[in-house]
């Protein structure tokens, strides 16, 4: 039986590279929104089935019949940015719901089905989770809470048998990226950026890791180095 991965944000950009690299070892849940788009997915992909919810309104109807995964990879966020003088309540709320409440809900709900399989969760964080950068309060927040509560499920969850794996990329060429830039009003310059294919090779590598070995932190930045 092949093991089963549970992908967020799987219908584009790092989420759907990370399905790809997966796909032919893993039988897939393709979580998303846009149903559509998942579809599309699924279509490439035989051995992936959809999973469409909105993952700020999770229930326990949501991963009924999940009752083992071996990988769990959080990919979806959103990033606002602005002065912190300039952010209101409800921009800080949505980012925190979606990048660090709904991670964390969406763990609990199948940590039994993880422990059940000694299975790995893996979050995509970001260069703003180890550094944060002016106009980036409300998003570098969000992930250094992230880092913060990776560390802390790893430590927890350690004696069942669950690794955890905190992935910081730098800028990755994907439409979110686009809408970062036209949110600082620079020029797109993917040259500049990292290709989404190297951030799911660094999602392979860490969990396809040795049973001696629990990578807890992979670091990638784009080799054309600092981008405005």
């Amino acid at each position: 039986m092949r093991p089963t991965a549970l992908i967020t944000g799987a219908s584009r950009g790092v989420g759907a590279a990370i399905a790809r690299a997966l796909a032919p070892t893993y039988e897939l849940l393709l979580g998303g929104r846009d149903g559509t788009a998942l579809d599309a997915m699924c279509a490439e992909l035989p051995a992936a089935r959809p999973w469409a919810v909105e993952l700020t309104e999770l229930t326990p109807a949501d991963v009924e019949g999940i009752d083992r995964l071996d990988l769990l990879v959080h990919s979806a966020g959103i990033a606002r940015l602005g002065h912190l003088a300039d952010i209101p309540a409800e921009v800080w709320r949505r980012t925190m719901d979606v990048n660090v409440i709904a991670v964390a809900e969406l763990t609990r709900l199948l940590l039994p089905a993880l422990r059940a399989a000694r299975g790995h969760v893996v979050l995509i964080n970001s260069g703003a989770g180890q550094r944060a950068n002016p106009n980036w309060g409300a998003y570098a927040a969000s992930k250094f809470a992230l880092r913060a509560y990776a560390d802390v499920l790893r430590e927890e969850e350690h004696a069942h048998g669950v690794r955890v794996t905190s992935i910081f990329p730098g800028r990755v060429d994907t439409d979110m990226q686009r809408d970062v830039r036209a949110q600082e009003e620079g020029p797109y310059e993917p040259g500049r950026y990292l290709e989404a294919e190297s951030v799911a090779r660094a999602v392979l590598a860490a969990a396809t890791a040795t049973s001696d070995a629990h990578v807890t932190e992979i670091t990638v930045r784009p080799a054309a180095g600092p981008s405005r």
